[in-house]
């Protein structure tokens, strides 16, 4: 996964989104909000043809690991601790607004910001959980909405473990959701 530093920075967005940031929260180094899953789609075709790469959204499974720390995963309930008041952005901390990118402490791999500060989307359509153990679980094939993932700063702590996942349709879009970097090697 590419994007240690946090969510998709608003500047770096702007470029590739030929000069517009759609965030409600403007201001420097904050992660993008207001985008919607069919909107990261249409940034990961136009930075692609740039740069002759293959960024893309993580899948649910590729998010869930590097959340949890990896191979160095130390069993958090949060991204990087146990503390969320240490490694996240949520409802009692927030101040009723988004952060800079990489204010609070990084998880085990080094990524900032995977609780808390803005859900993330994945690639993945929202699906149950089966109860048979799998390694890198694949999402459904089809289905209506998307999924993300990791909480945000108007949630309550709950919503911002590793653990937790939501869903929407892939046009919505929302003042606390945003999305993260991958890189296919």
């Amino acid at each position: 996964m590419n994007g240690s530093q946090g969510q998709f920075r608003d500047d770096i967005f702007t470029v590739f989104q030929m000069g517009t940031n759609p965030s409600y929260f403007q201001g420097d180094d904050l992660p993008v909000e207001m985008v919607s899953w069919d909107d990261a789609q249409e940034f990961f075709a136009k930075l692609n043809e740039l740069t002759g790469k293959k960024y893309r959204l993580a899948t649910e499974a590729e998010w869930e690991f590097a959340a949890r720390g990896g191979k160095l995963s130390k069993n958090y309930k949060y991204s990087g601790g146990n503390d969320i008041d240490e490694v996240a952005w949520y409802y009692q901390n927030s101040g009723s607004t988004t952060h800079p990118n990489g204010t609070k402490k990084a998880n085990e791999l080094g990524i900032y910001d995977m609780s808390g500060n803005v859900w993330e989307w994945c690639n993945d359509y929202w699906g149950d959980y089966t109860d048979e153990t799998q390694t890198n679980p694949q999402g459904p094939n089809e289905g209506s909405f998307r999924v993300f993932r990791g909480g945000s700063w108007p949630d309550d702590a709950p919503h911002c473990r590793v653990s937790a996942r939501h869903y929407a349709n892939p046009y919505n879009r929302y003042f606390n959701l945003g999305f993260r970097v991958a890189l296919s090697l």
